[in-house]
This record gives structure tokens, C-alpha cells and sequence, in this order.
């Protein structure tokens, strides 16, 4: 079967790989007829090579048909239409049952220190095999696989892989009163999609900062009051002015580890890549830094006793933080990768009603084959041709 394949920094390929088979009782098999290149995979393309190994199939955004299923799997069968959280998690043990998938103990990659298995991410999740494929091994199938109806085309449903449930989780978190405020940092396809959800939830004044144009436009299409990063020289004191000099309820931190304006952590992290790679891994794991530009904005606007809810993927160990601030405004933080299977009872009317009103069948921005999945990972890296979200067809 055809795969994309991580082969360094910045080298993406499609390879020919073996078929995946039903290893475990637990284990099913899907044929993969869409699945997304996220914005964390491009911290893959970019930052993360020395947690990689060459060949590693990528991805973590897949749906497709079962084609088969282990004995134990008896919640699906072959010719089921279903979609693959990127966590995997068994839905039975102690952190499950708290609604904490991405915890799952039965998964947990515990010689890495790190919580649950992901699909397509590094060695410290696991190196699962990911999505961006033809066909999928699927562990835990038992639990993980959510089944979809048949009919709507694949974008009403292939984002409860990762976007929804994530821009779910961080609304939820953002913990935004009826008719409050929020800031949404980032307009990729997490803090575009958080932003409308915020909407759909009841915030009263949804504000998005960013400094692609295409990215603004279509957030102030969907009713975000859009501030361009590059025409505003203090960000902070824009956004005090506009929420009455008290800043807003709370803001959600879309950027994570690669934000803008943040040249320390931007020159650690390039010398970091040019280390052989088990140097570099060391280093990461104990000495890591993230650009945190987005994270300190987030600590200045919020108003005090406000929230801060961080979405945006972070990897550092020895980030410095404004504890002093954090503390003396007395700012809430909640943080964490999406618990998927938790919140898709909530969303998944919002996908089987009458009308679209999360836009999801117009979210992506390009729609690609499998084998122009290298040039979907350049553009969207380069936030070429108004490249938001990119779905890739196997």
C-alpha cells in the first residue's frame, strides 16, 4: 500500500509499505477514505526529527470502512463507516473512566514518561503507525473507532478525528460566562474551529489574532473580530482597549511551541535540529525551551481571575514562565492534548442535523490525493495559497 513517510526535516514521501494485519484480538483494519495533515505535524516536519524515525508513517486524522476486526472487537464490523481518534485509548481503565483518554493507563508509553499512544507521533507515543495511508491498523478498536451514518460526505465527519473534539476541549476549558469574551490566538484550523465553536456556545465577543490575510478574512467571515498581528505595534494594548481596559474572560492559546515573535525560543530550537539526533532528543527532553510569544500574550491580556486554556502543542522542559504574573492576577490555566471519545456526544448533532452550523463541510481548504501528500506538507508549512486546512484522499 502506498504511505506517507517521514524521512528527515522538511521530507516527506510516499512510500510503498507492507498492508497492515490484525495483530492483537483487540486490533481492526480500515481502508482510509480521507484523513487531514494537522497543524502538530508540521512541528514533525519542522522540530521534532530527533524523536523520529525514518520511515515512520505519518498522520492522525483518518476515517474510512472496517474492512476487518479481531475477535474481541464487537462494536464495529467490516463494512462500517467510521472515524479514528488520534489518541488511543482502551475505555476501560482508571483514567479512561475519568474521561481522560489521552491518560489511558492500558496505552500509556511509560518507558518515554508520556501518556497515551498516539497514531503517527514520535517515539515518545508509541510509534504507532499513522493515518495518511491507504489502510489502518487500529489498536483498541474495541472502544476507539466512532461509527458515522452513511451519506454525508467525509468532511461532515473526518474532523471528530482531532479539530472538533480539540477546539471543543479548549472552549470548555477557556471556561468563557455566557456572553463573555475570548481571545483566540492562531487562526489555523484548531483556533479557526475554537472560534466558531465559541460562538456556537455563547460567547458574546469572539477576537482572533493572526498575521495571514486568508486566515483573518475567513474569520471575520464566520463573525471573529479579526486583528492582524502585523498592523498593531503593542497587540496587548489593542486588545485592553477593545474589552474596556480590563482585558477578556479568557483567552485560548492556539500557536503552542513555534509561535511568532519569540527569538530565543526560535534560534534554541534551530540549533537543536543541527544536533545528531540522539544528542538532540537529550537535550529536548531535559533542556527543550518553545517559543512562548503567544503564551506570555495570553498571560498579559487575560483579565485577572480570568482563564488561559493552551491547545496549541508545547514540548519544552525548561520554558521560563512569568510565575510572578500568573500568580498575582490570579489567571486560571487548564491545558492538555483533546480527550476525543469525551466530548463527541456533545458535537455529533451538531454533524447529523439540518444545516452546518460549525461550517465543517467547507473547512478544508484543499483537497489532495494521497501521493501530492509532500506538496499539501510544503504549502500548508509555508502557508501558501491560502492553506488552512488539507485533507488528503487515499
Amino acid at each position: 500500500m502506498k504511505a506517507l513517510a517521514w524521512h528527515g526535516k522538511r521530507d516527506v514521501r510516499v512510500d510503498t509499505v507492507p498492508d497492515p494485519t490484525i495483530q492483537e484480538p483487540t486490533d481492526a483494519i480500515i481502508r482510509v477514505t480521507a484523513t487531514g495533515i494537522c497543524g502538530s505535524d508540521l512541528h514533525l516536519y519542522e522540530l521534532l526529527g530527533p524523536f523520529m524515525t525514518e520511515g515512520e508513517i505519518l498522520g492522525h486524522e483518518p476515517m474510512g470502512i472496517v474492512e476487518e476486526t479481531g475477535s474481541e472487537v464487537t462494536n464495529i464490523r467490516p463494512g462500517d463507516r467510521v472515524v479514528i481518534p488520534f489518541q488511543i485509548a482502551c475505555g476501560r481503565c482508571f483514567m479512561c473512566a475519568q474521561g481522560l483518554h489521552t491518560q489511558c493507563e492500558t496505552t500509556q508509553v511509560r518507558d518515554q514518561g508520556m501518556g497515551a499512544a498516539l497514531f503517527g507521533y514520535t517515539k515518545l507515543y508509541g510509534e504507532v503507525p499513522g493515518g495518511q495511508t491507504e489502510f489502518l491498523r487500529v489498536p483498541q478498536a474495541q472502544f476507539g473507532p466512532i461509527k458515522v451514518p452513511e451519506g454525508p460526505p467525509d468532511d461532515r465527519f473526518v474532523y471528530l478525528s482531532d479539530v472538533l473534539p480539540t477546539s471543543w476541549q479548549a472552549v470548555e476549558y477557556a471556561a468563557i460566562p455566557d456572553g463573555g469574551s475570548v481571545v483566540v490566538l492562531g487562526l489555523g484550523p484548531i483556533g479557526d474551529m475554537s472560534s466558531r465553536i465559541a460562538l456556537h456556545r455563547g460567547a458574546g465577543r469572539v477576537i482572533g489574532v493572526d498575521l495571514v490575510p486568508e486566515r483573518l478574512e475567513r474569520a471575520r467571515w464566520n463573525g471573529v473580530e479579526a486583528l492582524d498581528l502585523r498592523e498593531h505595534d503593542d497587540i496587548a494594548g489593542t486588545i485592553h482597549e477593545l474589552t474596556n481596559g480590563r482585558g477578556p474572560d479568557s483567552v485560548i492559546d492556539a500557536v503552542g511551541m513555534e509561535a511568532h515573535g519569540s527569538p530565543f525560543g526560535k534560534l534554541a530550537q534551530q540549533m537543536t535540529t543541527l544536533l545528531p539526533d540522539s544528542l538532540a532528543a537529550k537535550l529536548m527532553e531535559k533542556m527543550g525551551v518553545d517559543r512562548l510569544g503567544a503564551f506570555h500574550l495570553a498571560i498579559d491580556i487575560v483579565r485577572r481571575g480570568g482563564t488561559i486554556s493552551l491547545i496549541g502543542v508545547y514540548g519544552g522542559m525548561a520554558d521560563p514562565l512569568p510565575m510572578l504574573t500568573l500568580f498575582d492576577k490570579q489567571i486560571q490555566l487548564r491545558m492538555g492534548q483533546a480527550n476525543v471519545k469525551r466530548w463527541v456526544d456533545d458535537i455529533m448533532p451538531l454533524l447529523t442535523g439540518d444545516g452546518d452550523p460549525l461550517g465543517v463541510e467547507d473547512f478544508a481548504t484543499h483537497r489532495l490525493p494521497l501521493g501530492q501528500g509532500p506538496q499539501g506538507y510544503d504549502m500548508f508549512q509555508k502557508k501558501r495559497d491560502g492553506a488552512v486546512k488539507v485533507l488528503l484522499k487515499p
